[in-house]
């Protein structure tokens, strides 16, 4: 639980879900993981988070500043995600660039499955 919390800087990767406020107030930090719990990236300001999975409840709440990617193929999100501060947008080209070298470096350095899937 609260791995990240109020990092301003560096790179993660996590082969497997994290627990409950996963990237709390994270304001520079890059992180890619397989799944969150509840309250993920709440009050974030900078930094990147790809999550490839599902993600827990109130995800995003007070985030005001950063990037999360969130690949839900089970279509909770929605419900997960706390809207007051954000807007649930597709991606751009720049978003698809990014998204991929993440996907990239996170296969290379955990063996994920799931990141070779999907590249």
């Amino acid at each position: 639980n609260v791995a990240l919390y109020g990092a301003t800087s560096g790179e993660l990767y996590v082969r497997g879900k994290a627990g409950e406020r996963f990237a709390v107030r994270n304001s520079g930090a890059t992180a890619v993981v397989e799944g969150v719990g509840d309250h993920g990236c709440e009050y974030m300001t900078g930094g990147r988070v790809l999550v490839l999975g599902g993600t827990g409840r109130n995800f995003a709440a007070g985030m005001s500043g950063g990037l999360a990617w969130v690949y839900d193929p089970a279509g909770q999100f929605p419900v997960n995600c706390n809207p007051d501060m954000v807007a649930l947008e597709g991606l751009t080209e720049t978003d698809e660039t990014e998204i991929q070298a993440l996907l990239k470096q996170h296969h290379e350095l955990t063996g994920s499955h799931l990141a070779n899937f999907l590249l």
